[in-house]
């Protein structure tokens, strides 16, 4: 009976691992076994064997031929190289000694070489890690940065315009500011020079009502000296003549009263107008009272006359 050493498989669908058996060469890859001898799961990197080295060794020694794929799992643990250093030494080639250490070099070279290939992988596989969160990283960031983009343009413009309406308004202050210094000062000196344009004409506007009042009383003055002259002369036509004299008189703060009334009424330009009239009024009743005087002189002298 021949025996052989193969792989029998289990797992899932395109999940496949396999036992390493010892089976009869007659039965089916997944029927009756003899021993199994281990694991073996290709779906890893570098692949898992995970077989009982002892086990296997006996069993090629004794004669059990291992399939092509068994035969390179085989190998790959060194069970093969064992077997042909064991046949060197049972020819005689050399010691037990030599063949163990030999084995146990090649052994730790292999070993070095599947941890090394381990460790690049793990370090091939954390760089490409990082490369893809980096990637991601980006990509995000430049998303982020182009909805940024989107939302604040509107932002930006608001703001724009609020420093050009802002920058704007302060030139319009100031150029108001400046118009308005400008703008005040011809009105100041305009002011200035109204004021003194209205004490000007105020002054020489109370000078003239000082002559005209100078006037006018010097003018009364000159009929009263002659009337009292005339009363010394004679008492009785000095009394006659006093009446129309009071009536004068009457008549004079009548008018008074009247043009003050008026003076109130009308403007400052008015009161000249009135002290022009004062003056003409005095001088009419002082033409009046003269040919009234000659006429009592005459009247007098013709009573006189008579009575001689």
């Amino acid at each position: 009976m021949a025996v052989k050493i193969r792989l029998a498989r289990r797992g899932r669908k395109k999940l496949a691992i396999y036992n390493v058996v010892v089976a009869d060469a007659r039965s089916p890859r997944d029927g009756k076994y003899i021993e199994n001898l281990g694991i073996y799961n290709p779906n890893t990197n570098p692949a898992t064997v995970d077989i009982d080295e002892e086990k296997t060794f006996d069993w090629i020694m004794k004669g059990a031929l291992p399939t092509d794929t068994a035969r390179r799992i085989l190998s790959y643990r060194g069970i093969m190289l064992r077997k042909h250093l064991q046949v060197g030494v049972i020819k005689g080639a050399l010691t037990q000694e030599e063949a163990d250490k030999k084995f146990a070099d090649w052994k730790a070279d292999k070993d070095n070489k599947i941890q090394g290939k381990v460790d690049s992988l793990q370090k091939q596989k954390d760089l490409d890690t990082k490369k893809r969160l980096d990637a991601e990283k980006k990509k995000n960031e430049a998303r982020a940065a182009e909805i940024q983009a989107k939302q604040t343009p509107e932002v930006a413009e608001a703001e724009e315009t609020e420093e050009a309406v802002s920058e704007g308004g302060s030139e319009e202050v100031v150029a108001q500011e400046s118009a308005a210094e400008v703008v005040e000062e011809p009105k100041a000196e305009a002011e200035v020079a109204e004021e003194v344009a209205e004490e000007k004409p105020a002054e020489e506007k109370a000078e003239e009502k000082e002559s005209d009042s100078v006037k006018a009383t010097s003018d009364k003055e000159e009929p009263k000296a002659e009337a009292k002259e005339e009363a010394e002369v004679e008492e009785p036509k000095a009394e006659k003549a006093e009446e129309p004299k009071e009536e004068v008189k009457a008549e004079e703060p009548k008018a008074e009263v009247k043009e003050e009334k008026a003076e109130k009424e009308e403007a400052p330009e008015a009161e000249d107008k009135k002290e022009e009239k004062e003056s003409d009024s005095a001088k009419a009743t002082a033409d009046k009272e003269e040919p009234k005087a000659e006429a009592k002189e005459e009247k007098e002298e013709s009573s006189e006359e008579e009575k001689k």
